[in-house]
């Protein structure tokens, strides 16, 4: 942001100057930018024509290159878009507005990324060719250049400069989840490639084995990833959108004798969570719901599909009363019907099927609390799986730029 001395608009407003020639009032001046010249030409105006001068009053003008770099969080996209963009965040201003997936080297197994990026030094280039694009970006002004100072600690490099305009100290890691992390960024882009190429996820047990590292720590990064590539772009479903409830949580008769519980089967929240999804052209968005009544699940499809669009789906009784608003095509399966004509909803299950052997075969177990994360994170893979393993690696470094701290990790809800 850049702090303007004077409102121009209200002096020009006030006074006529249309008189005076600005070679007759500055001679011989060479500016160093459009403010200094502007603040000059009023200076000498107001003293020509005696005025007083107005006291200082601070304008605040976005600066150009943050809004060219930024998106606004209430722009609502419309589907059928591609993946990539709606996975693409770009609400961070430390990013360049040409970031492509082929900006940086696309790696095809993560046996070459670990030939190529085995240092801390590489890894950094890899980072910021992939969000900077060669021209260093301040995350504390949005100033974009080239000429940023570089900061040698000790005759070394290590990736740290000095923007030009704030002064500020900056990294490409500032604001990533790999900012102030004592874990090493060869650990941690392994853990990422892991992370998008494994299809039902990678377990914290597994990921400590892999990178070495604890298993608290494992768990930390893995929560961390989980949380910087949810659905963080407003979009609006448009067209066929499949919609399905599933139940995530143990079955009662998997239980010892003791820990049975009571009235547990069927659609019983005592020991399950409802999990609520949306299909469409290949892009899945999932939301955690206290129930599955009508007011609960019909409130989301109207905030997320476009009026007018055709919702299929089976035939719970919480989806009565769509066709007010759209074309509801319900498919009976308790009569044994599973398509009628070119409407079904086996791509919203298929998805369920992979989150829960997800779930049963890798984790074992969600909470509550975090079970959300889990389900950002299979949507975020499913919602990408077109693109090869390596687009996929350096789509999640890019997006990798929303720092989750331990205490907000565990703090209770």
């Amino acid at each position: 942001m850049t702090d303007i001395k004077y409102d121009f608009k209200s002096c020009y407003e006030t006074y006529d100057f249309s008189q005076f020639d600005y070679d007759d009032l500055i001679h011989d001046y060479e500016s160093n930018s459009l403010q200094e010249s502007v603040e000059d030409i009023l200076n000498a105006l107001l003293v020509q024509c005696e005025i007083e001068h107005p006291k200082p009053s601070f304008v605040r003008f976005p600066d150009p290159t943050k809004l060219l770099t930024t998106r606004l969080n209430k722009v609502r996209k419309t589907l059928p878009i591609t993946p990539k963009s709606i996975i693409f965040n770009k609400t961070n201003m430390s990013k360049h507005i040409d970031i492509e997936l082929d900006t940086a080297q696309i790696f095809k197994s993560v046996y070459d990324m670990g030939k190529v990026l085995n240092t801390d030094k590489a890894c950094r280039e890899h980072l910021e060719k992939l969000r900077w694009n060669g021209e260093p970006i301040c995350p504390h002004c949005g100033s974009q250049r080239d000429s940023h100072y570089r900061i040698k600690k000790r005759g070394y490099d290590n990736g740290y400069y000095k923007c030009k305009d704030c002064r500020s100290p900056f990294s490409v890691t500032i604001g990533t989840i790999f900012e102030k992390s004592t874990i090493p960024l060869e650990k941690w882009f392994r853990a990422v490639y892991l992370f998008t190429s494994n299809k039902k996820g990678v377990s914290s047990y597994q990921l400590m084995r892999e990178i070495g590292v604890t298993q608290k720590s494992a768990w930390f990064m893995l929560s961390r990833l989980r949380n910087s590539v949810r659905t963080r772009v407003d979009f609006e479903f448009d067209g066929i959108t499949q919609v399905d409830e599933t139940y995530v949580g143990g079955k009662n008769k998997n239980r010892s004798k003791g820990k049975k519980i009571a009235n547990t089967q069927g659609r019983s929240t005592k020991t399950k969570t409802p999990v609520f999804g949306m299909l469409n052209n290949g892009i899945v968005y999932t939301k955690v719901v206290e129930n599955t009544e009508g007011i609960t699940l019909k409130g989301i499809i109207n905030g997320k599909v476009k009026k007018g669009s055709t919702i299929v789906s089976d035939g719970w009784r919480g989806y009565r009363g769509l066709e007010k608003h759209y074309s509801h095509k319900v498919i009976q399966h308790n009569l044994g019907l599973f398509k009628v004509g070119s409407y079904h909803t086996n791509g919203i299950e298929g998805f369920w099927g992979l989150l829960k052997r997800g779930i049963i075969g890798i984790y074992h177990f969600t909470s509550d609390k975090h079970l959300h994360r889990y389900c950002d994170e299979f949507a975020y893979r499913y919602n990408i799986r077109t693109l090869s393993t390596g687009e996929q690696f350096n789509l999640t470094l890019i997006n990798s730029d929303e720092r989750l701290s331990y205490k907000e990790l565990i703090a209770k809800v």
